[in-house]
């Protein structure tokens, strides 16, 4: 396929385009407070971390969101359990305080509905940790969200993203297997990368099921289940998620 992948801060004509491709996110996943407060942030803030591909029509068929943060900043030094979270509140802690980052890391690559299976997520990988390494970063890592993880809820995640195929020793799970090909190496869990926490009415919107029993719910799109608590009257989403780091030298 013919893509151009480029930098927001290059084609910021592209800012409204990007928000509006259509996505296949569960709708509960956009209700991480963190995400919510930060996310926007990153197209405004952070442009030339931010890359958008388009086909030959010249639409819009990908985007990939970044931040850089100082991983070696005093109490840090190594990846975090809080994952996601964690990584978008460093970046913009790092930005207002102003610390030099030394790592960059991936937020979100996604690829437009209708055009999945065309092998576009693999190249916004390499085209993501080939931008870090323009802008003099050495490491790319990113808190992976594998893609199957949804079919076994129940399965904890260290156990799944150890899973690999018999034929190759590759990943079983497909994102996880992009990375890998891509010359990512599997570092461990973020056991609480993402959380979603909310009343059971918001819950029954976001997911259309009732939410009126005590315990775990499978979510359609969760990765784990949803920890239910009618007698108190709030569910909340505790997502793990798969560091993988990509070196750029």
């Amino acid at each position: 396929m013919d893509l151009k992948i480029t930098t927001l801060a290059e084609r910021p004509e592209l800012a409204g385009a990007l928000g509006e491709m259509p996505d296949t996110w569960p709708a509960f996943v956009l209700e991480d407070l963190v995400g919510w407060a930060n996310f926007p942030r990153i197209a405004t803030e952070f442009p030339e971390f931010v890359l958008v591909a388009t086909d030959s029509g010249g639409a819009v068929v990908a985007r990939g969101y970044s931040v850089p943060f100082a991983l070696g900043a005093p109490g840090r030094g190594r990846l975090p359990e809080g994952g996601w979270d964690q990584v978008l509140l460093w970046a913009f802690s790092d930005l207002r305080h102003g610390r030099t980052p030394d790592t960059v890391s991936a937020i979100e690559i996604t690829v437009a509905t209708g055009r999945l299976g065309q092998g576009i997520s693999g190249r916004m990988v390499a085209a993501m940790r080939d931008n870090a390494r323009r802008l003099r970063f050495r490491e790319l890592v990113a808190p992976v969200r594998p893609s199957a993880k949804h079919a076994e809820p129940t399965v904890p995640m260290e156990e799944y993203a150890r899973r690999v195929r018999d034929e190759d020793g590759l990943p079983y799970d497909p994102w996880l297997r992009v990375h890998v090909r891509a010359g990512g190496v599997i570092e461990g869990v973020a056991p609480v990368s993402m959380t979603v926490s909310g009343p059971l009415d918001r819950w029954r919107e976001w997911t259309g099921l009732p939410f009126d029993t005590e315990g775990p719910v499978e979510v359609a799109g969760a990765l784990v289940p949803v920890h239910c608590s009618p007698a108190h009257g709030y569910a909340v989403y505790v997502e793990p998620n798969v560091w993988v780091r990509h070196r750029t030298d």
